[in-house]
């Protein structure tokens, strides 16, 4: 294993936007990242740490490029096709893995390709530490509490607005190929395609955001997540329609509003979780789906590093960490939101 974060923590993918947030938070932080990507000269021009040249093609540049490094990163998608060569370049390092993927049927082939190999290398991988798949794992969990099962689990998000980075469009495109255009749910325990069209519903969120009109079964990663450590039939997700209509439409970028270089979105993630007649929810706002990504991925990484994780083999956040306090230590960026009563339906 690496010799900690003093180490130093590898990103892949470092000049992207995502990349970019999470090595300002490695640095806030006090930490020196290793800058890896497929441009030398772009991550020079960076000015924020070593910079190392990789491609996935090229699995000798990437052992050389995790050289000494404590961690890696991978901010890079798509993650169909970055995700496999950076998993076995942290296996053959001996070092954590983490990613920030919200392709479902990546996130699904980590789980399924590397369980058993990370297991036995002693090499934690943690996939989909992010905005999508992360968080609403650890929130599911945190709700949960005690319960080793639940009937159904449901994650809506409330997004203010979407626009989408060409990374988030490259990865939607490429999983859209791989679903030959269909849509998927998790239901009856597993993943199944299907290609009629989303309902239109109507979603509660606490305030002030309060009732939204939303697109139901907008499936993101955490039907990969959630039902990996807990058993659940039913995972669905939804997604604000204002939200939904901007990514479809994916007009412009997100645009920088200030001196962190987040956009002005706002977000709300309210889940419920339903046993018997027992229900729980549990809640997360903030700012910036893209920022917010930086503090999920960076906290795992050091928790995994000074031995604060549970993890083993592939495993989601939730499974890996205790949520409740993971959460709670990113006071600064998230305001959790825990109804005073639980009740029954």
């Amino acid at each position: 294993m690496g010799n900690g974060m003093n180490a130093g923590v590898a990103v892949f993918g470092a000049y992207g936007h995502t990349g970019r947030f999470v090595v300002a938070e490695l640095r806030e932080r006090g930490h020196e990242p290793l800058l890896i990507g497929r441009d030398l000269d772009r991550l020079r021009a960076m000015g924020q740490g070593e910079a190392r040249q990789a491609t996935v093609d090229d699995p000798a540049s990437l052992d050389l490029a995790l050289t000494g490094a404590a961690a890696v990163i991978n901010c890079a998608g798509p993650f169909a096709e970055t995700a496999g060569p950076l998993v076995e370049a942290a296996l053959r390092a001996g070092i954590p893995y983490v990613d920030v993927a919200a392709e479902i049927e990546a996130n699904a082939d980590t789980f399924t390709l590397f369980a058993e190999r990370a297991r036995e290398a002693g090499v934690p991988v943690v996939p989909a530490m992010a905005f999508y798949g992360g968080l609403g794992d650890l929130l599911v969990t945190a709700a949960t509490g005690e319960w080793n099962t639940a009937d159904e689990v449901h994650i809506a998000y409330g997004l203010s607005g979407w626009h989408p980075t060409a990374g988030t469009l490259a990865s939607g495109t490429v999983s859209g190929q791989r679903r030959g255009g269909r849509r998927v749910r998790f239901t009856g325990g597993e993943l199944r395609y299907h290609d009629d069209a989303l309902p239109s519903l109507e979603w509660t969120f606490p305030g002030p955001l309060g009732t939204q009109p939303v697109i139901g079964e907008f499936t993101m990663a955490d039907v990969v997540t959630v039902p990996s450590h807990l058993d659940v039939p039913e995972v669905r997700t939804y997604m604000t329609a204002v939200a939904a209509a901007d990514l479809a439409a994916a007009t412009s970028a997100p645009v920088a509003v200030d001196d962190r270089g987040r956009s002005a979105q706002t977000f709300v993630v309210d889940v419920v979780v339903r046993s018997g007649g027992e229900e729980r929810r549990m809640s997360a706002a903030g700012r910036d789906i893209y920022a917010i990504t930086a503090p999920l991925a960076v906290e795992a990484v050091a928790r995994l590093l000074t031995g604060r994780s549970k993890a083993v083999g592939v495993v989601s956040a939730g499974a890996a960490f205790d949520a409740r306090d993971f959460l709670d230590a990113l006071a600064d960026h998230l305001t959790i939101q825990v109804p005073a009563e639980r009740c029954g339906r």
